[in-house]
Protein backbone atom coordinates (compact mmCIF):
# COMPACT_ATOMS: atom_id res chain seq x y z
CA UNK A 1 0.00 0.00 0.00
CA UNK A 2 1.21 3.34 -1.28
CA UNK A 3 0.23 7.14 0.47
CA UNK A 4 -0.37 9.25 -2.51
CA UNK A 5 -0.94 13.02 -2.86
CA UNK A 6 -2.10 14.17 -6.36
CA UNK A 7 -3.31 17.64 -7.31
CA UNK A 8 -6.09 18.28 -9.47
CA UNK A 9 -7.94 15.32 -9.60
CA UNK A 10 -11.40 16.58 -10.14
CA UNK A 11 -11.48 15.68 -13.87
CA UNK A 12 -9.20 14.81 -16.35
CA UNK A 13 -5.86 12.50 -15.50
CA UNK A 14 -6.69 13.22 -12.04
CA UNK A 15 -9.84 11.77 -11.20
CA UNK A 16 -9.23 7.95 -13.11
CA UNK A 17 -5.72 7.60 -11.14
CA UNK A 18 -7.04 8.56 -8.17
CA UNK A 19 -9.74 6.12 -8.30
CA UNK A 20 -7.62 3.40 -9.27
CA UNK A 21 -5.10 4.06 -6.88
CA UNK A 22 -7.86 3.49 -4.24
CA UNK A 23 -9.24 0.53 -5.90
CA UNK A 24 -5.84 -1.52 -5.64
CA UNK A 25 -6.07 -0.27 -1.14
CA UNK A 26 -3.85 2.59 -1.73
CA UNK A 27 -4.70 5.53 0.44
CA UNK A 28 -5.38 8.83 -1.21
CA UNK A 29 -5.49 12.44 -0.49
CA UNK A 30 -6.53 14.51 -3.90
CA UNK A 31 -7.40 18.50 -4.32
CA UNK A 32 -9.84 20.17 -6.51
CA UNK A 33 -10.90 23.60 -7.08
CA UNK A 34 -14.51 22.27 -5.30
CA UNK A 35 -14.97 19.48 -2.98
CA UNK A 36 -17.93 18.73 -4.23
CA UNK A 37 -16.31 17.30 -7.10
CA UNK A 38 -14.77 14.68 -5.32
CA UNK A 39 -18.02 13.34 -3.09
CA UNK A 40 -18.64 10.46 -5.83
CA UNK A 41 -14.45 9.29 -4.72
CA UNK A 42 -15.17 9.98 -1.08
CA UNK A 43 -19.03 7.92 -0.96
CA UNK A 44 -17.10 5.23 -2.65
CA UNK A 45 -13.96 4.99 -0.59
CA UNK A 46 -14.85 6.06 2.75
CA UNK A 47 -11.38 6.91 4.76
CA UNK A 48 -9.35 5.70 2.24
CA UNK A 49 -9.87 8.82 0.57
CA UNK A 50 -9.16 12.41 1.74
CA UNK A 51 -10.10 15.13 -0.23
CA UNK A 52 -8.93 18.72 -0.07
CA UNK A 53 -9.93 21.96 -1.61
CA UNK A 54 -7.18 23.84 -3.12
CA UNK A 55 -6.04 26.56 -5.59
CA UNK A 56 -2.50 25.89 -6.34
CA UNK A 57 -1.89 29.49 -6.97
CA UNK A 58 -1.94 29.80 -3.32
CA UNK A 59 1.40 29.43 -1.71
CA UNK A 60 0.39 29.86 1.52
CA UNK A 61 -2.91 27.28 1.05
CA UNK A 62 -0.47 24.87 -0.67
CA UNK A 63 1.22 24.25 2.32
CA UNK A 64 -1.14 23.80 4.66
CA UNK A 65 -2.91 21.68 2.15
CA UNK A 66 0.25 19.23 2.13
CA UNK A 67 0.60 19.34 5.90
CA UNK A 68 -2.99 18.04 6.44
CA UNK A 69 -2.61 15.39 3.55
CA UNK A 70 0.65 14.44 5.32
CA UNK A 71 -0.90 14.35 8.95
CA UNK A 72 -4.12 12.55 7.46
CA UNK A 73 -2.04 9.78 5.70
CA UNK A 74 0.52 9.41 8.14
CA UNK A 75 3.16 9.56 5.17
CA UNK A 76 3.21 10.80 1.31
CA UNK A 77 4.97 8.17 -0.77
CA UNK A 78 3.77 9.58 -3.79
CA UNK A 79 3.06 13.18 -5.35
CA UNK A 80 1.14 13.62 -8.43
CA UNK A 81 1.90 17.43 -9.59
CA UNK A 82 -1.23 17.05 -12.26
CA UNK A 83 -3.20 20.42 -11.56
CA UNK A 84 -3.03 22.52 -14.85
CA UNK A 85 -5.04 23.90 -17.60
CA UNK A 86 -4.42 24.50 -21.22
CA UNK A 87 -4.02 28.12 -22.76
CA UNK A 88 -5.42 28.23 -26.53
CA UNK A 89 -4.37 31.22 -28.77
CA UNK A 90 -1.66 32.59 -30.92
CA UNK A 91 1.63 34.25 -28.93
CA UNK A 92 0.09 37.77 -30.25
CA UNK A 93 -3.42 37.13 -28.95
CA UNK A 94 -2.93 35.77 -25.36
CA UNK A 95 -3.48 38.47 -22.71
CA UNK A 96 -1.26 39.63 -20.19
CA UNK A 97 -3.66 38.22 -17.40
CA UNK A 98 -4.24 34.85 -19.79
CA UNK A 99 -0.21 34.71 -19.90
CA UNK A 100 0.17 35.20 -16.33
CA UNK A 101 -2.72 32.65 -15.31
CA UNK A 102 -1.10 29.83 -17.01
CA UNK A 103 2.15 30.85 -15.84
CA UNK A 104 0.80 30.65 -12.26
CA UNK A 105 -1.23 27.50 -12.10
CA UNK A 106 1.37 25.29 -14.40
CA UNK A 107 4.72 26.65 -13.17
CA UNK A 108 3.85 28.07 -10.14
CA UNK A 109 1.54 25.91 -8.67
CA UNK A 110 3.42 23.39 -9.55
CA UNK A 111 6.33 24.63 -7.39
CA UNK A 112 4.91 25.62 -4.81
CA UNK A 113 3.45 21.73 -4.41
CA UNK A 114 7.04 20.42 -4.98
CA UNK A 115 8.47 23.23 -2.38
CA UNK A 116 5.64 22.04 0.24
CA UNK A 117 6.53 18.42 -0.56
CA UNK A 118 10.07 18.07 -0.11
CA UNK A 119 10.65 18.56 3.45
CA UNK A 120 8.00 15.55 4.24
CA UNK A 121 10.08 13.36 1.48
CA UNK A 122 13.40 14.38 3.10
CA UNK A 123 12.45 13.36 6.89
CA UNK A 124 11.17 10.29 5.35
CA UNK A 125 14.02 9.15 3.67
CA UNK A 126 12.50 8.66 0.56
CA UNK A 127 9.15 9.89 -1.97
CA UNK A 128 8.31 9.84 -5.79
CA UNK A 129 7.76 13.04 -7.05
CA UNK A 130 5.54 12.79 -10.79
CA UNK A 131 5.44 16.01 -12.58
CA UNK A 132 2.27 16.17 -15.08
CA UNK A 133 4.45 17.72 -17.99
CA UNK A 134 3.31 17.35 -21.63
CA UNK A 135 4.75 15.64 -25.02
CA UNK A 136 4.34 20.23 -26.20
CA UNK A 137 7.06 20.74 -22.66
CA UNK A 138 9.56 18.80 -25.63
CA UNK A 139 8.33 20.59 -28.61
CA UNK A 140 5.84 23.12 -29.55
CA UNK A 141 3.03 23.83 -31.69
CA UNK A 142 0.89 26.42 -33.23
CA UNK A 143 -2.04 28.20 -31.14
CA UNK A 144 -0.31 26.54 -27.86
CA UNK A 145 2.98 28.56 -27.48
CA UNK A 146 1.97 30.05 -23.88
CA UNK A 147 1.08 26.56 -22.71
CA UNK A 148 4.05 24.79 -23.92
CA UNK A 149 6.15 27.69 -22.77
CA UNK A 150 4.51 26.29 -19.48
CA UNK A 151 4.96 22.40 -19.56
CA UNK A 152 8.84 23.69 -20.80
CA UNK A 153 9.59 25.25 -17.85
CA UNK A 154 8.40 22.72 -15.74
CA UNK A 155 10.87 20.69 -17.62
CA UNK A 156 13.38 22.19 -16.77
CA UNK A 157 12.54 22.83 -13.20
CA UNK A 158 12.07 19.16 -13.06
CA UNK A 159 15.36 17.94 -14.47
CA UNK A 160 17.52 20.37 -12.08
CA UNK A 161 14.96 19.15 -9.18
CA UNK A 162 16.08 15.34 -10.08
CA UNK A 163 19.64 15.90 -9.31
CA UNK A 164 18.89 17.68 -6.33
CA UNK A 165 17.38 15.65 -4.29
CA UNK A 166 18.50 11.89 -5.85
CA UNK A 167 21.10 11.99 -2.17
CA UNK A 168 17.45 12.45 -0.59
CA UNK A 169 16.03 9.29 -1.40
CA UNK A 170 13.80 10.98 -3.35
CA UNK A 171 12.51 10.07 -7.34
CA UNK A 172 11.36 12.69 -9.92
CA UNK A 173 9.48 11.55 -12.90
CA UNK A 174 8.25 13.71 -15.94
CA UNK A 175 4.87 12.27 -17.16
CA UNK A 176 4.37 13.26 -21.29
CA UNK A 177 1.51 12.79 -22.72
CA UNK A 178 0.36 13.31 -26.27
CA UNK A 179 -3.28 14.34 -26.81
CA UNK A 180 -6.02 12.63 -25.10
CA UNK A 181 -9.97 12.20 -24.78
CA UNK A 182 -10.31 14.54 -21.69
CA UNK A 183 -12.06 17.90 -21.43
CA UNK A 184 -8.26 19.35 -21.71
CA UNK A 185 -8.84 21.35 -24.53
CA UNK A 186 -12.81 21.59 -24.06
CA UNK A 187 -14.90 23.04 -20.34
CA UNK A 188 -10.79 23.13 -18.90
CA UNK A 189 -9.12 25.51 -21.61
CA UNK A 190 -8.98 29.24 -21.77
CA UNK A 191 -9.09 30.69 -25.22
CA UNK A 192 -7.62 34.15 -26.02
CA UNK A 193 -9.94 36.42 -28.18
CA UNK A 194 -8.83 35.75 -31.78
CA UNK A 195 -7.38 37.52 -34.59
CA UNK A 196 -9.06 36.60 -37.99
CA UNK A 197 -4.96 36.91 -39.63
CA UNK A 198 -4.44 33.76 -37.25
CA UNK A 199 -7.81 31.55 -38.50
CA UNK A 200 -5.97 29.74 -41.12
CA UNK A 201 -3.14 28.28 -39.20
CA UNK A 202 -5.81 26.94 -36.83
CA UNK A 203 -8.29 25.29 -39.93
CA UNK A 204 -4.87 24.02 -40.80
CA UNK A 205 -4.64 21.98 -36.94
CA UNK A 206 -7.94 20.93 -37.03
CA UNK A 207 -8.00 19.83 -40.74
CA UNK A 208 -4.62 17.91 -39.85
CA UNK A 209 -6.00 16.15 -36.45
CA UNK A 210 -7.00 12.55 -36.35
CA UNK A 211 -9.29 10.84 -34.30
CA UNK A 212 -6.60 8.14 -33.40
CA UNK A 213 -4.49 10.59 -31.94
CA UNK A 214 -6.32 11.40 -28.93
CA UNK A 215 -5.56 8.43 -26.30
CA UNK A 216 -8.12 7.23 -23.85
CA UNK A 217 -7.30 8.78 -20.27
CA UNK A 218 -8.38 5.87 -18.71
CA UNK A 219 -5.96 3.58 -20.65
CA UNK A 220 -2.93 5.36 -18.76
CA UNK A 221 -4.29 4.43 -15.09
CA UNK A 222 -1.76 1.06 -15.76
CA UNK A 223 1.16 2.72 -16.79
CA UNK A 224 0.76 5.11 -13.54
CA UNK A 225 0.99 2.37 -11.40
CA UNK A 226 3.73 0.48 -12.75
CA UNK A 227 5.63 3.90 -12.67
CA UNK A 228 4.79 4.44 -8.88
CA UNK A 229 5.68 1.01 -8.05
CA UNK A 230 8.97 1.00 -9.68
CA UNK A 231 11.95 0.83 -8.26
CA UNK A 232 14.11 2.73 -11.24
CA UNK A 233 11.68 4.60 -12.31
CA UNK A 234 12.57 7.17 -15.45
CA UNK A 235 13.12 11.14 -15.53
CA UNK A 236 10.99 11.07 -18.73
CA UNK A 237 7.74 8.74 -19.52
CA UNK A 238 5.57 8.94 -22.55
CA UNK A 239 1.78 8.51 -22.29
CA UNK A 240 0.18 7.20 -26.08
CA UNK A 241 1.45 6.17 -28.88
CA UNK A 242 1.72 9.57 -30.92
CA UNK A 243 4.27 11.17 -28.56
CA UNK A 244 7.68 8.36 -29.08
CA UNK A 245 7.32 8.57 -32.99
CA UNK A 246 6.65 12.33 -32.68
CA UNK A 247 9.25 13.51 -30.33
CA UNK A 248 11.70 11.23 -32.02
CA UNK A 249 11.26 12.47 -34.63
CA UNK A 250 11.93 16.41 -33.52
CA UNK A 251 14.95 15.36 -32.07
CA UNK A 252 16.53 13.82 -34.43
CA UNK A 253 15.86 16.64 -36.71
CA UNK A 254 17.52 19.14 -34.29
CA UNK A 255 20.72 16.61 -34.37
CA UNK A 256 20.69 17.43 -37.99
CA UNK A 257 20.46 21.06 -37.51
CA UNK A 258 23.30 21.51 -34.85
CA UNK A 259 25.28 19.00 -36.68
CA UNK A 260 25.00 21.30 -39.99
CA UNK A 261 25.86 24.07 -37.70
CA UNK A 262 28.13 22.87 -35.34
CA UNK A 263 31.42 24.52 -36.95
CA UNK A 264 29.83 27.86 -36.19
CA UNK A 265 28.75 26.90 -32.97
CA UNK A 266 32.39 25.76 -31.95
CA UNK A 267 33.59 28.93 -33.92
CA UNK A 268 31.82 30.87 -31.45
CA UNK A 269 33.83 29.91 -28.27
CA UNK A 270 36.65 31.62 -29.36
CA UNK A 271 40.60 30.42 -28.90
Amino acid sequence: MKTILITGASRGFGKPWAKSFLERGDKVAATARKLSDLDDLKNEFGDSFTPIMLDVDDRKAVFEAVAFANSALGSIDVLINNAGFGLFGAIEEASETEARGQFNTNVFGLLWVTQAILPVMRNQGHGHIIQVSSALGLTAIPNLGIYSASKFAVEGLSESLAAEVAGFGIKVTLLEPNGFATDWAGASAVQSAPLEIYDPIRQAMKDNAKPGDYGDPLATSPAVLQLIDSEHPPLRLFLGKVAYPWIKSVYQNRLETWEAWKEVSLAAHGS
